[in-house]
C-alpha cells in the first residue's frame, strides 16, 4: 500500500486535472441520484392530478397545521410542567423537549416551502400533464450533463494515468541505463521490458481506478443515500445492516487478489524472458531445430500464468456477488421494512421507531429508487476495487527498482580525466563475475601513452574481462586501474567513456539510418566529419551504392547490412569520437582480406599518438601492435614486445 500511495501522491502533480475529474464526479453523483429523486414530484402528480404548486401548497397548509398542533401542545405541556409533581415533571419536559424539536423542524420545512413557492408558481408549468413533460425533459437534459461530465471525468482522470505511466516508464528506463551490468542482469531485459509495458500498464489502471471509479461510484452511492435519508434515515439504516459482512468479505478478497496479481506478475517475467531469448536467437533456435522444444517452453510459461489468472479471475468474480448481494439485501430489506409501515400505517417495527409520519406511497417508490440507484454504482465498485489490487502489486514491483543501486559508483568528487593520459596501469588486480573463480588473478599491466598493444589468449581467458575494468563497466574486488596514477574510480564515469572508444565483436547498431548510426559516436558532428569518419573506415564506398546513401535504414540490428559492413560502421562511429583510447574486441573478425588491409592503414593512420588496446586472434592484427600479452585462466603469462615475435 506505501507504494501505490506513493503513485496516488505523484498523480498530484496534475492536481488541475484531478480536480477537474472530482468536479466531474461530484456532477455525475449529484445529478444521478436527483434524476432519481424527480420521480417523486412526477408520482405526485401523476396519481393525484395536481402540479406542483398545488402540492406545495397543500405541504404548506400541512405544515402550518402541523406547526399549529405542536405549538398549542407545547403549551398544554408548559402549564402541566409548573403544576407537575417533581417525579413527573422530568418526563413531561422530556416530551417538550421533542416536541419542540418537531415545531423546529416544522418552522424550517414551512420556511423553506414558502420561500420557493413563487418560484414555483413563476416558473413550473401550471398544468399537470405539462409539469410531467416538464420534469421528463428536465432528467432528459441532466441525464445528456451526467453524460457529458463522465467523459470528461474519464478524458481528466486517463490524462493523469497515462502522465504517471509515461513518467514511471521513464523513470524506469532511466535506471535500466543508469545500472551496471551487475545489478542490470538481476531484472534482465526480460524484467525491464515487462516492467516498462505490463507493469506500468498495471500501474496506470490502478491510478485510473482510484482517482476514477474510488471517486465516482462511492459519491453515486453516497448521494444516493443521503437522498433516502432525508426520506428516513432510521430506514436506510436499517436497510444496511449487511454491509458490515459485506465488507469483511471483501477485505478477505482484496488480500487474496493481491497476492495473485504480484504472482501473474511475476510469471509474467518468465513469459517475456522466454520470448525475447527466442527472439533474440531465432537463428540459432532454427539452426539447430528446436523450434519443437522452444514452443514446449513458451506453452509451459504460458500456461504457468493461466493457472494463476483463472484463480484472480475466480476471485474477482466473488467481488461481484458480493457487492451485488449486498445491494439486493439493502434493497429488500428496505422493501419489507417500508411495505409494513406503509400496509400497517404504522411508524415502528418492534417498538423501534423508523419514520417521524407514517410513508406514503410515492416516498416509498422514490425511496425503493435510491436505493437501487445506490446498488448499480455497488456493484461497479468491486471492478474497481480489483483494479486497485491489481495497481497495488505493481507498485509493490515498479517502486524497489528505483531502489536498485549499482556497484560501479559515481564518484563524490570526481577528479577530471587526465588529459593528456601518459599511463594506464592494471595494479593487482583480482576480479571474479560470481565471487568463486577469479577471471583476473594478481594482474599486473602498464600501457603507455601512444602504445599498441594486442591482447591474445584462449576463450575464457580473461581478456574481455580487461576491457570491461578499463571502460569501468566492473569495478575489481582487489586492486586498482589507474590512468597517470589517478584511479578510475576517483573519475566520472561519463568522463571516462567520453575518452575512449570501444568496438566489439558483436556489433549493435540501432534500426536507424546509417547516418544516425555513426553519429551516434558524437552527436554534435557535422554530415561532413561523419562520412570523413566513414571514408577513414573504409565504409564510405559501400554506403554510397546504396540508392538512400547515408540514409539507409540499417534494419534491427543492421540485419540487412553484411558482417563486413556492421564492423565498418561501428568502426566508423568509433573513429568519429576522436578518443584518446580505442579499444578494438575482434573488431575486425568478419572483414574480408582487401577491406582488413584498408581497415589497417586506417587504424594506423588513426592510431597515431592514440593508445590501441586490441584483443585477437588474426595474426594480421597483431602486426598492428608493438607489445602483445598473454591472458590465460585470468593470469597474464607471457608478455612480447614485438609484433614479429607475437605472430
Amino acid at each position: 500500500m506505501k507504494n501505490f500511495a506513493l503513485a496516488l501522491r505523484e498523480a498530484w502533480r496534475h492536481w488541475p486535472a484531478l480536480v477537474g475529474a472530482l468536479v466531474c464526479s461530484l456532477g455525475v453523483a449529484a445529478l444521478w441520484s436527483a434524476n432519481i429523486a424527480l420521480l417523486f414530484p412526477i408520482i405526485e402528480t401523476t396519481l393525484n392530478k395536481r402540479t406542483l404548486q398545488d402540492w406545495n401548497r397543500e405541504r404548506i397548509a400541512q405544515v402550518q397545521s402541523e406547526l399549529s398542533a405542536h405549538n398549542a401542545e407545547l403549551a398544554k405541556l408548559r402549564v402541566q410542567i409548573l403544576v407537575a409533581p417533581v417525579k413527573q415533571r422530568k418526563e413531561l419536559q422530556q416530551q417538550s423537549s421533542i416536541l419542540e424539536s418537531a415545531a423546529l423542524k416544522s418552522e424550517k420545512s414551512l420556511w423553506l416551502r414558502q420561500l420557493v413557492q413563487p418560484a414555483i408558481e413563476r416558473f413550473l408549468p401550471a398544468t399537470p400533464f405539462s409539469t410531467v413533460v416538464f420534469i421528463t425533459m428536465f432528467v432528459v437534459l441532466a441525464t445528456a450533463l451526467k453524460q457529458c461530465l463522465m467523459i470528461a471525468n474519464a478524458l481528466l482522470v486517463s490524462f493523469v494515468s497515462q502522465s504517471i505511466a509515461r513518467d514511471i516508464r521513464g523513470r524506469i528506463f532511466d535506471k535500466s541505463l543508469s545500472l551496471d551490468r551487475p545489478a542490470f542482469n538481476k531484472q534482465g531485459i526480460s524484467g525491464f521490458a515487462a516492467h516498462i509495458t505490463h507493469t506500468t500498464d498495471m500501474l496506470a489502471s490502478g491510478i485510473t481506478n482510484v482517482y476514477g471509479g474510488a471517486v465516482t461510484e462511492p459519491l453515486r452511492i453516497i448521494t444516493c443515500l443521503v437522498w433516502a435519508a432525508i426520506i428516513s434515515w432510521r430506514l436506510t439504516l436499517a436497510s444496511m445492516i449487511f454491509a458490515p459482512l459485506a465488507a469483511y468479505l471483501m477485505l478477505h478478497l482484496n488480500r487474496k487478489i493481491r497476492a495473485l496479481s504480484v504472482r501473474f506478475i511475476d510469471r509474467s517475467l518468465g513469459f517475456h524472458h522466454v520470448m525475447l531469448e527466442v527472439f533474440n536467437s531465432l537463428l540459432t533456435v532454427q539452426a539447430n531445430t528446436m523450434e519443437h522444444f522452444e514452443r514446449d517452453r513458451f506453452r509451459q510459461s504460458t500456461s504457468k500464468m493461466r493457472s494463476i489468472a483463472l484463480k484472480s479471475t475466480f476471485y474477482n468474480s466473488l467481488a461481484s456477488p458480493v457487492t451485488e448481494v449486498l445491494g439486493m439485501g439493502m434493497l429488500c430489506t428496505g422493501i419489507i421494512v417500508s411495505s409494513y409501515l406503509v400496509i400497517n400505517q404504522e411508524t415502528a417495527i418492534f417498538g423501534i421507531k423508523l419514520t417521524d409520519d407514517v410513508p406514503t406511497p410515492a416516498s416509498m417508490t422514490v425511496f425503493f429508487g435510491l436505493l437501487i440507484g445506490a446498488a448499480d454504482p455497488l456493484r461497479k465498485l468491486s471492478g474497481v476495487i480489483t483494479g486497485i489490487n491489481t495497481g497495488m502489486a505493481a507498485a509493490n514491483i515498479v517502486y524497489p527498482l528505483f531502489d536498485i543501486q549499482s556497484t560501479v559508483l559515481e564518484p563524490a568528487n570526481p577528479v577530471p580525466f587526465p588529459a593528456p593520459h601518459h599511463t594506464i596501469e592494471f595494479r593487482d588486480i583480482r576480479f571474479s563475475y560470481d565471487g568463486i573463480q577469479n577471471a583476473l588473478d594478481d594482474v599486473n599491466l602498464i600501457i603507455e601513452r601512444g602504445e599498441h598493444l594486442a591482447v591474445v589468449g584462449p576463450n575464457g581467458g580473461g581478456k574481455s574481462t580487461l576491457i570491461n575494468l578499463l571502460c569501468r563497466f566492473y569495478d575489481p574486488q582487489e586492486g586498482a586501474v589507474t590512468i597517470n596514477g589517478v584511479s578510475l574510480r576517483e573519475i566520472g564515469l561519463a568522463d571516462l567513456r567520453k575518452h575512449i572508444a570501444l568496438v566489439n565483436q558483436q556489433t549493435e547498431l540501432f534500426n536507424e539510418t546509417i547516418l544516425h548510426n555513426i553519429r551516434y559516436g558524437r552527436w554534435d558532428a557535422t554530415d561532413a566529419e561523419v562520412i570523413a569518419a566513414a571514408e577513414l573506415a573504409r565504409a564510405h564506398e559501400f554506403i554510397s551504392e546504396f540508392p538512400d546513401g547515408y540514409n539507409t535504414l540499417v534494419g534491427p540490428n543492421g540485419q540487412r547490412l553484411s558482417g563486413g559492413q556492421r564492423q565498418r560502421i561501428a568502426l566508423a562511429r568509433a573513429f568519429l569520437r576522436n578518443t584518446e583510447v580505442l579499444i578494438l574486441d575482434e573488431a575486425t573478425s568478419q572483414i574480408d582480406v582487401e577491406s582488413e588491409r584498408l581497415i589497417h592503414e586506417a587504424l594506423l593512420e588513426f592510431g597515431r599518438d592514440r593508445t590501441l588496446v586490441m584483443i585477437t586472434h588474426r595474426e594480421s592484427t597483431l602486426a598492428l601492435a608493438a607489445k602483445v600479452v598473454r591472458l590465460e585462466h585470468g593470469a597474464l603469462t607471457t608478455v612480447r614486445t614485438t609484433a614479429l615475435q607475437a605472430a
